[in-house]
């Protein structure tokens, strides 16, 4: 289990972290969700005594990591696929690993075949790909077959079996009784891979509930248009009191069902090439969420679009 209590992380005068307090519990799966600059890393890395906290607290199993000895036995993890030496093998790597934390070396191979590793194991890191690498992190973060474990975007450079690998592994770690806290962009696999999620932004937490929950925070049902003739659908839609949103001949419309909308279209040979009800989403609701708390939006982003109606009007 890791318990942060009033978590808070100051560098000179920017607040990186501030008054987080969380539980990831063992037996689930816990997604770690938040804008980029949001704070996730700087959290992970205090959980793991990398960094010092400014002020509050954060344990392992109820006491600070950076108490234990001979740590990868009780929590693994991978923060950075490249933070490896290039010159060394995997398997040598894994094995200094193992002398330092007192793990027998056949440990070693039992993880190599676990990642799918036994055959490039003795090629130089410098030259493995990032899934490889990936890997291997996730080798040295099972390693000490610890309780807990902890992986910073391992799904990076990963082909789509290593994806479903790399989530069927965490499912299995959670259903042993393991802690298992995931931080990751990819709002599809956090929704196929996790039971919880904790969502921070601007260092502050947002959410800390399972994840059904937290997707059905979503706007709800809306439906999704495409046509070649936006303009004249998005008049008579706004003229039925429907809300339209539109990014360019892409609509998403509320106030008007499937079936009202393709009546529309056709009294008015107004042709679609899409037309389909969307369900509230985790993506979705993790954008409405965090709207607020994005450092860096990209112009013409999902929470910054205005919606058809504004559009109509400044036309007039």
């Amino acid at each position: 289990m890791i318990e942060a209590n009033e978590l808070t992380k100051r560098y000179g005068g920017k607040t990186a972290v501030h008054d987080l307090t969380f539980t990831v519990r063992p037996g689930r799966v816990t997604g770690f969700l938040g804008p980029n600059g949001a704070g996730k890393s700087t959290t992970l890395r205090m959980i793991l005594g990398l960094h010092a906290p400014t002020s509050g607290t954060v344990t392992v199993d109820g006491r600070p990591f950076a108490d234990r000895p001979r740590g990868l036995r009780h929590i693994g993890s991978l923060l950075d696929a490249h933070d490896v030496h290039g010159g060394r093998s995997g398997r040598a790597q894994l094995e200094a690993l193992a002398r330092s934390n007192r793990i027998p070396r056949s440990r070693v191979d039992e993880v190599l075949a676990e990642v799918g590793l036994t055959d490039a194991a003795r090629r130089r890191i410098g030259g493995y790909s990032l899934g490889m690498k990936q890997r291997l992190g996730i080798a040295s973060a099972l390693l000490g077959d610890p309780p807990v474990l902890l992986f910073d975007e391992p799904l990076n450079g990963l082909d789509p079996e290593g994806v479903r690998w790399v989530r069927g592994l965490f499912r299995r770690l959670a259903e042993e009784g393991r802690t298992v806290f995931v931080s990751s962009h990819l709002m599809s696999e956090m929704e196929n891979a996790a039971d919880d999620l904790i969502v921070i932004g601007r260092g502050a937490l947002l959410a800390a509930e399972p994840l059904t929950d937290f997707a059905a925070r979503g706007t709800r049902a809306h439906v999704t248009v495409r046509t070649p003739q936006a303009a004249e659908l998005i008049g008579l839609l706004t003229a039925v009191d429907a809300d339209v949103t539109s990014y360019g001949e892409r609509l998403e419309i509320t106030g008007a069902t499937a079936p009202e909308i393709a009546r529309i279209a056709l009294d008015h040979r107004i042709l679609l090439h899409h037309l389909a009800t969307e369900h509230a989403s985790l993506e979705r609701a993790f954008m409405e969420l965090t709207a607020d708390s994005v450092e860096y939006g990209a112009a013409g982003d999902l929470t910054g679009t205005p919606s058809a109606r504004d559009l109509v009007g400044e036309a007039r």
